[in-house]
């Protein structure tokens, strides 16, 4: 198989550096100084065993792989949400050698944050596959990314969409636990990727006040991981529990320290780092607003935090410039 990694930041960039040093076939799409320093350098891509430099085909649009794609092309969709709806148009509608279109027969897997990218792929691709990403890795440098964990690179749980697990998953799955990740195949993977979605809540604070450690940001958590738990309650939908989270992951990858240098963030926090001008906090704290909204639940918390953290991304306000108690202030005022 042939992996087209759409989206060659810290997730994309990670995944497809590791299936490259698997031995696979990888293409990486990007866009701006990324795909210029792709094009022009490689892929640098740090983790705890040292850096490498990956010398990958890069593409800016699927046009630039000729007329046709390959049938054992896998489209691995790793752009933040916001992003997702304008890739999906374009490479669902691109011809494939054997016939058919890529939205008709190829699979597409949403290696994503949030749970929306998936509905909106369904609208475009009859095969897809969402990934539940627990990959702790930094994009802030074009030409860069950086992946702390070991001995592995993260753990990426698998399935079809909405649910259920086949062949083709198996073999996704396969190459990347040959490319050092762990792939569990699982048929309820929706249910990990709102577990994640949860814990994802605190990354509009984090990208606006800086890595959550005092315990005033962890209050403020809290409340926003209240409502979001409240919300699916309301709305009927499962998320895995912490204790079976942690039975899968506690213990099979640490997080090591690549150099010297300060620790940063999470995806919010690296979009405000990079002054992309937008950030995925309407599929974050927003998807909490969404349920609460459809469902009578009030989610005044994650409301604030999806418009705060907005602001600072069209404002290209600098990553963790905000207080904590400057923060939670305008959330209460909300």
């Amino acid at each position: 198989m042939r992996y087209i990694i759409i989206g060659a930041g810290a997730v994309g960039g990670t995944i497809g550096g590791r299936l490259a040093e698997g031995g696979h076939d990888v293409v990486l799409v990007a866009r701006g100084a990324h795909y210029e320093a792709l094009h022009a350098r490689g892929l640098r891509l740090t983790t705890p065993e040292g850096t490498r430099t990956h010398r990958l085909p890069v593409v800016r649009r699927p046009e630039d792989l000729g007329p046709c794609l390959r049938p054992d092309d896998v489209l691995i969709l790793s752009v933040k949400t916001q992003d997702s709806t304008a890739a999906l148009d374009a490479w669902s509608a691109r011809p494939v050698s054997t016939g058919g279109t890529a939205g008709e027969v190829l699979p597409l897997v949403c290696a994503q944050n949030g749970v929306e990218s998936e509905r909106l792929a369904l609208r475009r691709f009859r095969h897809v596959y969402a990934m539940c990403v627990w990959l702790p890795a930094t994009h802030t440098e074009p030409g860069s990314v950086r992946a702390a964990g070991a001995p592995v690179s993260g753990m990426l749980h698998l399935g079809r969409y909405p649910a259920g697990a086949d062949d083709t998953a198996r073999a996704i799955a396969a190459d990347l636990e040959k490319s050092r990740f762990l792939a569990p195949v699982v048929p309820d993977v929706m249910r990990w990727k709102y577990a994640k979605l949860l814990s994802n809540l605190a990354n509009s604070i984090e990208a606006v006040s800086g890595v959550v450690v005092s315990e005033e940001a962890k209050a403020l958590v809290q409340r926003a991981l209240a409502e979001g738990q409240a919300v699916l309650a309301a709305a009927g939908i499962e998320a895995t529990p912490p204790a079976e989270q942690a039975e899968a992951r506690d213990g099979r990858i640490t997080f090591e320290p690549l150099d010297d240098s300060e620790r940063g963030g999470g995806s919010s926090w690296q979009s405000l780092s990079r002054g992309t001008g937008t950030i995925e906090a309407d599929y974050l704290n927003g998807e909490i607003t969404l349920l609460g909204r459809l469902h009578g639940v009030p989610t005044p918390v994650n409301d604030a935090l999806r418009r705060i953290a907005n602001e600072f991304a069209r404002e290209r306000r600098a990553a963790g410039s905000l207080g904590v108690a400057e923060l939670t202030a305008l959330v209460d005022a909300s």
